[in-house]
């Protein structure tokens, strides 16, 4: 593979994106069901694109702001995934959040179909997209 992540050095244009990791006060990890291809109806971290001019953490809270409702306030970065995509890949830093206002309730918003905190159990049951709790589990961070 080459740096883009793609077979015999075909290279894809790179699309830097943020993912939030946002635990609440009990453990539980912020997760949306995505309204949007890619991977329609199945749940991950909110999170999206990096606008120009944006920095990754300037990006992140804006993308936790329009996908939960809930403000976050960016730390550092845990982790990195590329994604290929359709004629694309994604190059997705995770960030860890705090939220702003702890207790604040949730609400799906801009491209997010659905939105709750999921502890494990709940996390086990849900449909998410590929690789993310194993790639949660690697990093240790799945929700207690």
């Amino acid at each position: 593979m080459d740096a883009a992540g793609t077979p015999d050095g075909v290279s894809l244009p790179v699309v830097p994106c943020v993912g939030a990791i946002v635990h609440d006060a009990a453990g539980r990890l912020l997760l949306i069901r995505r309204g949007r291809e890619p991977h329609r109806g199945r749940w991950s971290l909110p999170g999206g694109r990096v606008e120009a001019g944006e920095s990754p953490e300037q990006a992140v809270e804006r993308e936790v702001r329009e996908e939960t409702g809930l403000s976050v306030l960016a730390g550092a970065p845990v982790g990195r995934v590329r994604i290929q995509g359709d004629g694309v890949v994604y190059d997705v830093v995770d960030l860890a959040c705090t939220l702003v206002t702890p207790g604040e309730v949730p609400v799906a918003g801009d491209d997010a179909a659905d939105v709750q905190f999921a502890d494990a159990a709940v996390l086990a049951a849900l449909d998410c997209t590929p690789l993310l709790v194993e790639t949660l589990r690697g990093w240790g961070l799945l929700p207690g």
